[in-house]
């Protein structure tokens, strides 16, 4: 391939992760975690995530904007965790773009929560999350 079909190839930026941004209900953060793991959805607290130099300020700048967003509609969720849901392997084909099921998926899955999660249907972007891995 030349450098000229190269360069109008599109692809994600290197290092980029397709996520899911939603306020969680901390009463059902656990369980929610897990369920979404049995699917092959990573759950990532955002105030967690080490990628970010100050992850929790990031938390609340997020959380504050989706309220904001919101016009006090999801005044509820003042307090709740903010997670990034990411797409495991299952769903992926290398660099291909995230296919259609996976987001019927992960919006079908979300919506089973119902009044315990706020989100905006789409998908984000962060620098790429790194999965921890047990040393053999």
């Amino acid at each position: 391939m030349t450098s000229r079909q190269e360069r109008s190839r599109p692809s994600r930026p290197r290092g980029h992760e397709n996520v899911a941004t939603v306020l969680v209900d901390p009463l059902i953060l656990d369980d929610f975690e897990l369920d979404l793991m049995a699917h092959d959805f990573r759950v990532w607290e955002v105030q967690s995530v080490a990628t970010f130099p100050d992850p929790a300020r990031l938390a609340f700048q997020i959380r504050r904007t989706l309220i904001d967003y919101s016009r006090g509609e999801w005044s509820v969720a003042a307090d709740w965790t903010v997670c990034w849901i990411t797409f495991g392997e299952s769903w992926l084909d290398g660099e291909e773009p995230i296919p259609w099921p996976a987001h019927a998926a992960l919006w079908d899955k979300l919506g089973s929560y119902g009044d315990r999660l706020r989100y905006n249907v789409g998908l984000g972007g962060v620098p790429r999350l790194s999965v921890p891995h047990e040393d053999e």
